[in-house]
């Protein structure tokens, strides 16, 4: 069973929606018995870092997130999700994230000609090797929504890039951690195929 993560942060039905059109059993919860017992957890997430991070507590899930990393379980930060996972925002000053991995998510800088928040399909320039992408062609587009970014603290925990007025780091793993800043939910047969390698680590 795959278990998603009910924060109150939406982005939820589409995610269950592709997981269950891949063959999975899946429940939406925030119980922490039957997250614990989950095969697969997906934390996704649209809205504020710092109310995301007041749900997560209100709803005692922080140490139920802690435990699932610990215990090895396959992993998955989907949009807010993945920046929930690191130390820090920009968006919410002070509020301290997960810090799940090293890292920091910043507002993506102005440019001439780019909308923010970034809104669209964007390509990916795939880390050689990793397991969320096997399969993947290089340059494959999947699909973002966001304002702010990640700037990871370890090189080695980057899966894939893009750009969009700054070099994104656009999906990370490490061990049982994934996470990836684009809604693979949303993002067409590519992002289907990359929650399928999820499904099946």
């Amino acid at each position: 069973m795959i278990a998603i993560i009910d924060y109150d942060a939406g982005n939820i039905k589409s995610v269950e929606k592709a997981c269950q059109y891949l063959g999975q059993d899946v429940k939406i919860t925030r119980d922490r018995d039957e997250i614990m017992e989950a095969s697969h957890v997906i934390l996704p997430g649209v809205g504020s870092f710092g109310d995301a991070m007041s749900h997560l507590k209100e709803y005692h899930l922080i140490q139920t997130i802690y435990d699932v990393v610990e215990k090895k379980t396959p992993f998955l930060g989907i949009c807010l999700g993945l920046q929930l996972m690191f130390e820090r925002s920009d968006e919410s000053k002070g509020v301290s994230g997960l810090g799940i991995l090293p890292g920091e998510i910043l507002a993506i800088p102005p440019s001439d000609g780019l909308k923010i928040p970034h809104m669209g399909w964007n390509s990916l320039k795939i880390t050689p090797g990793t397991r969320l992408f096997k399969g993947i062609e290089e340059d494959a587009y999947v699909y973002f929504v966001h304002s702010y970014y990640l700037k990871a603290g370890r090189e080695s925990d980057v899966a894939a890039k893009t750009w969009y007025s700054t070099d994104i780091d656009a999906s990370v793993e490490a061990g049982n951690v994934f996470a990836c800043q684009f809604h693979p939910e949303k993002s067409s047969k590519t992002g289907l195929h990359i929650l399928k390698n999820f499904i099946e680590l």
